[in-house]
């Protein structure tokens, strides 16, 4: 590719060209592939320093859709900086001039300007203007047919300083033919349930309507792939509208074939390998297709376990937010039944919430023989929403009076409140300027009065009462936020009293916006007697899969209790005991008492791939020990008394020299519990494939492994 097309376009526009107006070659003007700018662009300010970006600047949201390694990037120290970059003077060729375009909408403040005769003919920005949206360039073009043979310069500007002051831009191309999406349909009649659609991620996102009639029924963004070769497909369950006339309307660059692609089918695309991908999880919660993020609605009702989640069904970064929801038996064997709640209309998302059992058909949705699932949920455009279920989570009905509560905040969490006989709504508050929980209650779930706040909490709030061990006559409630710091305290229906000013943490590394389920049935016999279990399960945020069709998941879930510590009362973790049907019936490695000294590296266990470990370990004179998970290093150091696996480090108190770990390795993530359940670990972590084995090395001298029972897992996935 050319850096600079100077020489040739001067050529082109002094000798002509022999060819046809619609067959001339394109002419590069600049594609911004070099350490330094084009001969002859000039630059003021400091916005654009010494010459391209090479992608996303320091402080930055991912930049995409530029082509190469270089781009145009104003961005450089912030939007604060401000500066111009100049091209020098050449002579107009073609008909059009396209170029990649992207950054702040501020007109004649981040912008890309044509001038002729010193003066300014066209003018292109970004596309935002607000918080949020995407740091994503497309084509633009400027029709110049009427200065044809006339001298020009083009000029990149950042004049601005506060929200989105900085442009970005890429490959300026002259040429005869448009670049810039114009309206594109196409038009089915609903026969397959299913609509499939391409996906190149990085590509341009393009706004896209499923129209019935004159009624947009869906409307959506998606990386809609152009180049014929996708990364994956994703699809769009169109059953709703069997036999009727589905048009989809998008735009579209002039010489992309897109919506050509588009197929309705029987089925989800590539179902034949679904979750038998290279780098699937085994018995971790995925989405078959697309971003996942917070678990919402978590409910046990009529034997089955409903997971719904925060949910991009179209593209594998955040966005488009539906509820997802999948069903299960035991907590792992999950069955996506796909989106559980769309959005209202585009920009009206469906934020995270909780679902309840409305189990004495206060609302009056049910009856007492067929209580209503009822959820509440954010809807970005109107407020805190109710939906209802009397078909046990297939399909909802939305209130008719929403929003139920309007505030500055998001994600509300139901609980019921039994001495109180009412129902509390949990939310994230925003209130002069502070971070808040709300606390609201209502007799029917329709109606809702504020009743209290909290300061100090972020998103996602859970709250939840518990009996303290081992006095099981001591209860106490738990209330944390999104990034499950939690407080212990008295909950009076109405608001919340923490014990201490401190909160506590349980939860480290990729651990974010954790829910419980409600209506949990009690186990038959626990190691105390048969108390309610609560059950938990979080976003692992961060944990992503490159090159798979999906990104990230849930960790996994556990059985939260509260007990009476020598610090306090505190809360702990264990993987939930379902997670043992998965296991291999043998063990890959079983060591038992009275233990193995270990003076070196020892392989524990080998020709692994997801495995649950139990271990003990007796460090002995030893300045500690590490595990090698398959090239995972986990680390427990004596003397600072640490426990560190790759970029996440807790605090661990030990006995008489003795380390107790539960660490669960599948094919994304690794979890360690220790401490009795005191501290859990959620870290990124993708096995190295050359290496299969579980490694014990000790440091600073021997140690003895009192107990291992290493477990190979199956896949939660097979039929």
């Amino acid at each position: 590719m050319l850096r600079s097309s100077l020489p040739l376009l001067l050529l082109a526009a002094v000798a002509g060209s022999p060819l046809g107006a619609g067959d001339r070659p394109d002419v590069l003007v600049a594609d911004f592939e070099g350490d330094t700018y084009p001969a002859g662009w000039t630059t003021t300010g400091t916005a654009f320093g010494k010459g391209p970006a090479k992608g996303t600047l320091p402080g930055q949201m991912p930049v995409s859709g530029f082509l190469g390694k270089g781009l145009v990037n104003s961005f450089l120290g912030g939007d604060a900086a401000t500066g111009t970059l100049t091209s020098p003077e050449f002579k107009v060729g073609r008909k059009y001039i396209n170029f990649l375009v992207g950054g702040g909408k501020h007109p004649g403040k981040t912008c890309v300007n044509l001038l002729v005769g010193g003066k300014v003919v066209r003018t292109a920005t970004g596309p935002n203007d607000k918080a949020g949206g995407s740091e994503q360039l497309d084509w633009h073009t400027w029709d110049v047919a009427e200065f044809e043979g006339k001298a020009a310069v083009v000029q990149v500007v950042d004049d601005a300083t506060g929200g989105w002051g900085h442009i970005n831009v890429d490959q300026i191309v002259q040429s005869d033919a448009k670049k810039q999406a114009e309206p594109a349909t196409r038009a089915f009649v609903v026969e397959q349930p299913y609509l499939h659609l391409p996906v190149k991620t990085g590509a341009p996102g393009r706004r896209v309507k499923f129209v019935i009639g004159a009624d947009t029924v869906r409307e959506f963004d998606i990386e809609l792939d152009t180049s014929g070769k996708p990364d994956f497909w994703a699809f769009a369950d169109v059953s709703a509208f069997k036999g009727r006339k589905l048009v989809v309307e998008t735009i579209l660059p002039a010489d992309a074939k897109a919506l050509d692609a588009l197929k309705l089918a029987a089925d989800v695309p590539d179902a034949e390998k679904l979750y038998r991908e290279k780098h699937r999880p085994l018995f971790h919660f995925t989405s078959r297709f697309g971003w996942l993020n917070d678990p919402n609605g978590l409910v046990y009702h009529d034997k089955e376990w409903h997971l719904f989640y925060q949910h991009n069904p179209f593209g594998v970064n955040w966005g488009n937010m539906h509820w997802g929801h999948a069903v299960s038996p035991d907590l792992f064997r999950w069955k996506e039944l796909g989106i559980g709640l769309y959005p209202k209309k585009y920009d009206d998302w469906a934020f995270s919430g909780s679902a309840v059992v409305d189990a004495g058909n206060t609302s009056g949705w049910g009856t007492k023989e067929k209580p209503p699932l009822v959820l509440a949920y954010t809807s970005t455009g109107r407020g805190e929403c109710i939906a209802f279920s009397t078909d046990n989570g297939r399909t909802w009905t939305e209130y008719d009076r929403n929003p139920v509560v309007k505030h500055a905040g998001r994600d509300p969490k139901l609980i019921w409140y039994a001495p109180g006989k009412h129902w509390v709504m949990a939310v994230y508050d925003e209130f002069q300027g502070k971070q808040w929980i709300a606390f609201h209650t209502s007799p029917d779930l329709r109606t809702w009065t504020f009743a209290s706040r909290i300061e100090g909490f972020f998103e996602c709030p859970d709250l939840f009462e518990q009996q303290v061990y081992p006095d099981q006559k001591k209860t106490k409630w738990a209330l944390y936020a999104a990034d499950g710091k939690y407080a212990v305290g008295e909950f009076d229906g109405k608001a919340f009293k923490p014990d201490a000013k401190e909160k506590h943490q349980l939860w480290y590394g990729r651990f974010y916006a954790a829910q419980t389920f409600d209506n949990v049935p009690p186990v038959a016999e626990g190691p105390w007697g048969p108390p309610p279990r609560r059950i938990q399960i979080g976003w692992a945020n961060g944990i992503s899969f490159p090159g798979m069709p999906f990104n990230q998941q849930m960790t996994v879930p556990v059985q939260l209790w509260l007990h009476d510590t020598a610090d306090g009362v505190r809360l702990t973790a264990d993987p939930v005991a379902e997670l043992r049907t998965l296991r291999e019936k043998e063990p890959a490695a079983d060591v038992r008492p009275p233990g193995t000294v270990v003076p070196g590296r020892m392989t524990m266990a080998d020709d692994l791939d997801a495995f649950d470990a139990e271990v003990t370990i007796d460090l002995k004179q030893a300045a500690g020990v590490t595990l090698d998970l398959r090239g995972t290093k986990l680390v427990y150091d004596a003397a600072k008394g640490t426990l560190t696996c790759k970029d996440v480090t807790a605090p661990l108190a030990i006995r008489n020299g003795r380390l107790s770990l539960r660490v669960l390795v599948d094919r994304g993530s690794v979890e360690v519990f220790a401490g009795g359940g005191l501290v859990a670990m959620s870290v990124a972590a993708v096995p190295d494939e050359k290496n299969r084995k579980l490694d014990l090395v000790p440091q600073g001298g021997e140690v003895a492994v009192g107990r291992a029972a290493v477990y190979r897992m199956k896949s939660a996935w097979e039929k």
